[in-house]
């Protein structure tokens, strides 16, 4: 028999019957992670947090309450006449903070004093994380995946793209990453979210997927820039049937200029990040690709990526970790633009079963 909650109080379980998901943690808490679709409605903000905390440990637990009533006080008081004068009696928030304690609580009795429906998590978002951290352990195995591999430039990205504009069910772990996975991979104004962040939007991917389809997936590495692939995920995507792109040098070197445009746009910051090569490429090799950077002969320097860098570490890195790399269904192609990546995407959509 399951356990029987206090009045006020719901599970994780239970999200689905509430109308508004409110995150009442410090905004930093709630920039490393929230439960998708809440709203950040701190009780305390990040200075707020300290000041009580510092009080807490160096003058007494009264005198922290103090403090941190007569805030929370003033901040749900702010939240409420902002966000919430306009919502009906029959409203349905839901509240968390990091334990489903204090912060949580007194959000909670003040908006059902009111007369809303209001209930906060049982656990917080502790127990959301136990239960992202269970999901991503037994959702993977369940999936149909269908690996797509090629070598660098090969478009795989942008094929998971067309694949879903044509009705394709994909799992794009770079586009959630906010990383192309390579040491030229960060993307200008676009930080990578927070390792926990990146598994809330991967559960919330994978939840959505329908266990009766195929879903079409880039072959990783163990870490896509800073962030660490689960390893159910990588298992399960490295076990699963492939299929391989084969395209010409010529049709790659010209798509990653046309993809890879932001970085051609900055040579500094291309020469930075090349210059974490050192000890992988020899010292002529790096000042020759910054000779060719300061000519600005970008397909050049592309070529010469591609040949010396990217394919001999694609080739030893597919053939070791992904067991369908040698059976996988081949497509070649010598173009590698929007009309071609969508008559791949029909072409793979109508032989993939």
């Amino acid at each position: 028999m399951s356990e029987k909650l206090p009045k006020g109080v719901a599970t994780v379980a239970q999200l689905a019957e509430f109308d508004t998901l409110i995150d009442a943690r410090a905004p930093s808490e709630f920039a490393e992670d929230h439960l998708p679709g809440a709203i950040s409605l701190p009780v305390l903000d990040d200075e707020e947090r300290a000041r009580v905390g510092t009080l807490y440990k160096q003058v007494s637990v009264f005198e922290a309450k103090k403090l941190g009533a007569a805030l929370v006080a003033k901040n749900v008081a702010r939240h409420i006449e902002e966000h919430m004068l306009d919502k009906p009696k029959s409203w349905r928030p839901l509240v968390y903070c990091w334990r489903g304690g204090q912060r949580s609580g007194a959000f909670t009795h003040i908006l059902r004093e009111i007369g809303w429906d209001a209930h906060r998590i049982q656990g917080g978002y502790k127990s959301w994380r136990h239960h992202v951290i269970e999901q991503l352990a037994l959702l993977p195995p369940r999936e149909k995946f269908r690996v797509v591999t090629g070598a660098t430039g090969s478009g795989k990205s942008r094929l998971l793209e067309a694949l879903a504009a044509r009705g394709g069910q994909i799992l794009h772990l770079e586009e959630l990453a906010a990383h192309k996975g390579s040491v030229l991979g960060n993307l200008p104004g676009q930080p990578q979210p927070a390792q926990k962040g990146f598994e809330t939007q991967l559960f919330a991917a994978l939840s959505a997927l329908d266990l009766e389809r195929p879903v079409f997936v880039e072959a990783e590495s163990r870490k896509i820039g800073r962030l660490q692939v689960p390893d159910a995920l990588l298992d399960a995507i490295r076990g699963a049937p492939g299929l391989r792109i084969e395209a010409s040098l010529r049709a790659r070197v010209e798509f990653l200029l046309r993809d890879y445009d932001y970085a051609i746009a900055d040579p500094a910051w291309l020469m930075g990040r090349l210059e974490q090569l050192k000890g992988l490429q020899s010292k002529e090799t790096l000042e020759r690709w910054r000779s060719l950077i300061a000519a600005r002969d970008f397909p050049a320097l592309v070529e010469e990526l591609l040949t010396l860098h990217y394919d001999p570490l694609y080739k030893r890195s597919q053939a070791s970790n992904y067991h369908s790399f040698e059976a996988a269904i081949r497509y070649a192609t010598d173009r590698l633009d929007a009309a071609a990546l969508d008559r791949l995407a029909a072409e793979i959509l109508a032989t993939s079963a």
